[in-house]
């Protein structure tokens, strides 16, 4: 396929029958969509009414001035939430070729108390999302099935390998895991993944069970002072730095050259120094420290290390002069979330690109993404 233009952060809300696919012993305890006190729809795992419904997850195709925290019905979301045909339908209007879904409600699996309950949640939701959802189209609808890391090394691998085998091009890992992804753990992830030229995705702050802290990069109680509900969303534009530093400094792509690693809706202004500052501290510290690096911190960035940007002005401008940061920018437009830049993609591209070498224009809008997710192979 002809690939101009890929947005490598799309998300979804699961269709009324993702769950369908669990074991008759769980019918009964199937997760639902269910109205909430707000008056708006959630999903419950629990049989409750939902803690969270629909609203800044879904509000693609409204105004700003529109914008709910949640409180939005089923009906009231474009139904590209959860149909992968009409995703693509509104990836034509957008001009976007081909996008990557992330995943979204079912994360909550990850963290129920049951964890034979959660990791068949899992399952079913990663076989809704390839077979149903991207089955529209799997050349275009990328998806990312959600790989279980604190279940044990058997769990994660077979999921890993189940999914590989139905086609997957990439899989997603939950922000927050009991071991950082440098941990020896992973070693048997990094190296299926690697042989199987399919992406690991980490994707801001989503997934796992995280902090409570302040610290924790804005995974805040939103409610908890006003204002720390949008403090947290600039926060987490720089929850990149700390995953990808010790990566990278621990020596994980030194023993797995050809893995890749994306970060999702981190944006892309900060790379530049970030990678100056691994420069600097490498070049100092390697003599006592010994870090199990053998190259420069900035190689791998761009063939290991991508990330993935909205209306970044800033990045995509650093992007026409700075060859680390043009080959591990990936642009994105988040639909549908409350960044989304549905549906006046073309005109953002446009703007973004404005005065961009060709070549460096093809690889932030395609070509890195091709690359990171090995997509001429697919």
């Amino acid at each position: 396929m002809d690939y101009q233009v890929i947005s490598t952060d799309d998300h979804i809300i699961e269709a009324p029958d993702t769950f369908d696919r669990l074991p008759a012993r769980f019918r009964d305890r199937q997760p639902r969509i269910l109205r909430g006190p707000d008056g708006g729809d959630g999903w419950s795992f629990d049989g409750n009414p939902p803690r969270n419904t629909f609203g800044l997850n879904a509000v693609a195709g409204r105004p700003y001035q529109d914008y709910k925290e949640s409180g939005l019905t089923f009906e009231e979301i474009l139904p590209g939430n959860y149909d992968g045909s009409a995703h693509l339908k509104d990836m034509d209007l957008d001009g976007v070729d081909a996008a990557t879904i992330y995943p979204m409600a079912t994360l909550e699996a990850l963290v129920v108390a049951d964890r034979e309950f959660g990791l068949a949640c899992v399952r079913a939701y990663n076989d809704w999302l390839l077979e149903d959802f991207c089955g529209a189209d799997p050349k275009r609808l990328i998806g990312l099935p959600i790989i279980p890391v604190d279940d044990g090394e058997r769990a994660m691998i077979d999921e890993a390998e189940r999914v590989i085998a139905k086609g997957a091009r990439g899989v997603f890992l939950p922000y927050f895991s009991e071991r950082g992804y440098y941990d020896a753990y992973y070693e048997p992830l990094w190296q299926l993944l690697e042989a199987a030229r399919v992406a690991a995705t980490i994707h801001r702050t989503m997934g796992g069970r995280a902090p409570a802290s302040e610290s924790a990069m804005g995974a805040v109680d939103p409610k908890a002072r006003p204002g720390l509900n949008v403090s947290g969303i600039v926060e987490r534009f720089f929850s990149g730095v700390t995953p990808l530093t010790r990566l990278i400094f621990t020596g994980v792509f030194e023993r797995h050259p050809n893995l890749h690693f994306v970060d999702a809706e981190v944006n892309a202004g900060w790379v530049p120094f970030w990678v100056q500052m691994m420069e600097q501290e490498y070049e100092r510290q390697q003599h006592w420290a010994h870090p199990p690096i053998s190259e420069s911190p900035s190689e791998f960035v761009g063939r290991n290390v991508y990330v993935t940007a909205l209306d970044d002005f800033v990045g995509f401008d650093l992007a026409k002069r700075n060859d680390v940061l043009a080959r591990s920018l990936m642009w994105s437009s988040d639909y549908p979330h409350s960044t989304t830049l549905w549906p006046k993609s073309k005109e953002y591209i446009a703007a973004l690109t404005d005065g961009m070498d060709a070549q460096r224009r093809r690889d932030v809008l395609a070509g890195n993404a091709i690359r990171a997710f090995a997509l001429e192979a697919a």
